[in-house]
Formats: structure tokens, C-alpha cells, sequence
């Protein structure tokens, strides 16, 4: 989805800064410190998630417009490895998010909704992780989705590691909500997702550490990681978000150790950042890491880019998108 107004006024300012921000880790071919998708069929990458089979590649999609793909990024070069062509579906809408469950069975959001409430449903597609890294066809499994408080936009499609429940984040600029869906999904009936929680951010992206005890969820301006907590998150801390041009995407690397910002755009760049603690579990002392407490209310700029008169103006605007991060406490519904 495109963001609004304000993320776009604030997408100029980031340019200049980015422009004036010293090289970072992206694009020097080193993979979970950070790479760039140089595909230039991939123009608006939205969602990110690392493959469970193949060390070093992150799978993607664009935004709606493209089709029914997803693409394979080798971390190592930036390069595209693969695209896999979805059957037995329909047209994507506005695809949004993708995530990788048990047994390897690759999750793709099709949640999108530009109007906030056009669309009576929405979809969910699965099909397993290709075993060999070649274009090909994957027959996919197609699930209707509707919100039990009404239609509504997301962006963040996350699906636990360990029970394999799906669930999915709306995206509102006051902060939104955890929907839960069924146990299973169902192929044939319609399959109802319930608000559980609340979520103070203007979420993007989210995803849960290979452990399944960690969530990030990450907005345009800054990120909240939560102890999972068996559903019931209790908020532990915000994500050092790097700065970027439009950021619409997060993944835990394999390994747990890192977390992978993507931004939409041509060329555009994944950067890593270290997990909060060191590892894919929740810090226990609820304010993350020494880096991550040393940062001040406006959240880490990321990557050097720290420069000036710039980032001040990014920071006013920033404020907005903010706001619900200062909130301290997370509420069951």
C-alpha cells in the first residue's frame, strides 16, 4: 500500500539525508550485514523473510501491481536467485507481507487495502519453500480472511514458528491491534481474525524470532519488539530502525541474531540491525539492549545518518508517527 502523506513529506527529507549519510553496511556483499535488492523487476519490495532451507537468502514480493511472484534475494550479492509464480490463485490485490511458518510453508499476505475498509476480504496465500532455487510454478493454497470488527488495511502478516497460527497487524496511524486467526486455516470457509491486543505503532511489517518468543513490528518512524508471551505481548522495548527512504519490511535473519529492515524502491537497500540483547530472545529487563537504552526518545537513526539540520526536520515529522510509541503498557481486548 502507499503510504499517506505524511510519510511521503517525510520520504523527500529522508532522501537528502540518506544522500549525505556516510556508506553503510548495505550493498558490500557481506548478507546478514546488510545487502541490496539490485533486481530492477523488484521496485517496491513490502515484505522480507528469511529462508528456513537455503542459508543467505531472504524471499520478497513487490507491492500490488506486480503479480503473482515472490523472489528469491541471495543476501551474498543482491541478486535474485529465483521467482516463484504462484498457481491456483487469483489476482494478488495488494500484496503486503510475507512469512515462513512450520515445516517451511511459506505464508504471503495479500491484506492490503489502499481505501481502509474497501475490501469485504482479503487473502492469505501458502505454499512450501521451492527446495531448488530455480524459476518455476508453485501450486499455492488460497485463504479468505475478514476481520471480526469489519474490513480494515494491514501491512504486517506474521505466522508463529512453533504452533503455526497466523496472525495479522492493522496498520493505523493511532496504533492498531494483534488479529489472531483460527487454529487452522480453512481452504473453503472464510477464516475470521479477532483483535487480541493492541499495538502502539503505525505498523508496516512485523515478524517473530526464530524462537517464537520475540515480535518486531516496525513503522515508518521507529519499532516495538514485545515478549510474545503466549499472545499476550507485553511490550519490552523499541527496535533501532535504521533510516530510510520508505521502510516496509523486517525479518529476523536465520540465525536470530539479526534484524533486516527493507525499503521500497528501486535498488533499495536491506540493512541489519542486532537484535535487542544479542539474540532472538526478549531482553528480561524490559528495556533492550545497552545500545538500545542508550538511544534517546526519537529512536536510532541507523547507519551513520545522523547529520544535522536534516535529521531535525525528520525528527519533527517523525513525532507524529511516534506518539504511540511512548506509550508504556500494552493492553489485552
Amino acid at each position: 500500500m502507499r503510504p499517506r502523506s505524511l510519510a511521503l513529506l517525510a520520504g523527500v527529507l529522508l532522501t537528502g539525508a540518506l544522500a549525505a549519510a556516510p556508506a553503510s553496511a548495505a550493498g558490500d556483499g557481506t548478507g546478514d550485514k546488510g545487502f541490496t535488492i539490485t533486481d530492477p523487476r523488484i521496485k517496491e519490495s513490502s515484505g522480507l523473510a528469511a529462508s528456513h532451507l537455503h542459508p543467505g537468502i531472504y524471499w520478497t514480493h513487490n507491492d500490488s501491481g506486480d503479480g503473482p511472484y515472490i523472489y528469491a534475494v541471495d543476501s551474498a550479492t543482491g541478486k535474485t536467485v529465483a521467482r516463484i509464480t504462484l498457481s491456483g490463485v487469483g489476482t494478488p490485490r495488494d500484496v503486503e507481507a510475507i512469512s515462513i511458518g512450520p515445516d517451511n510453508q511459506i505464508y504471503v499476505g495479500d491484506i492490503g487495502d489502499n481505501l481502509d475498509g474497501s475490501w469485504p476480504y482479503v487473502w492469505i496465500y501458502k505454499l512450501p519453500e521451492p527446495k531448488k532455487l530455480v524459476d518455476q510454478t508453485v501450486r499455492a493454497t488460497q485463504y479468505v480472511v475478514k476481520y471480526s470488527n469489519g474490513a480494515r488495511n494491514a501491512e504486517s502478516l506474521i505466522v508463529h514458528p512453533k504452533t503455526g497460527r497466523v496472525y495479522i497487524i492493522d496498520k493505523k496511524e493511532d496504533g492498531g491491534h494483534l488479529y489472531e486467526g483460527p487454529a487452522t486455516l480453512s481452504p473453503t470457509g472464510t477464516n475470521i481474525f479477532r483483535p487480541v491486543a493492541a499495538v502502539d505503532l503505525w505498523a508496516t511489517d512485523a515478524a517473530f524470532s526464530p524462537d517464537g518468543r520475540q515480535l518486531a513490528v516496525r513503522g515508518y518512524f521507529g519499532g516495538i519488539y514485545y515478549d510474545w508471551n503466549g499472545g499476550a505481548i507485553k511490550r519490552e522495548g523499541r527496535l533501532d530502525v535504521p533510516l530510510q527512504k520508505q521502510g516496509e519490511s523486517v525479518s529476523y535473519s536465520a540465525d536470530g541474531t539479526k534484524l533486516m529492515y527493507g525499503s521500497e524502491g528501486a535498488d533499495s537497500p536491506v540493512q541489519a540491525e542486532d537484535v535487542p540483547g544479542g539474540s532472538g530472545k526478549a531482553s528480561p529487563s524490559g528495556g533492550g539492549s545497552s545500545a538500545a537504552a542508550s538511544k534517546d526518545e526519537s529512536g536510532s537513526l541507523g547507519g551513520g545518518a545522523k547529520v544535522g539540520a536534516v535529521v531535525v526536520g525528520v525528527a519533527l515529522l517523525a513525532l507524529f508517527g511516534l506518539r504511540r510509541l511512548r506509550r508504556p503498557t500494552t493492553r489485552r481486548h
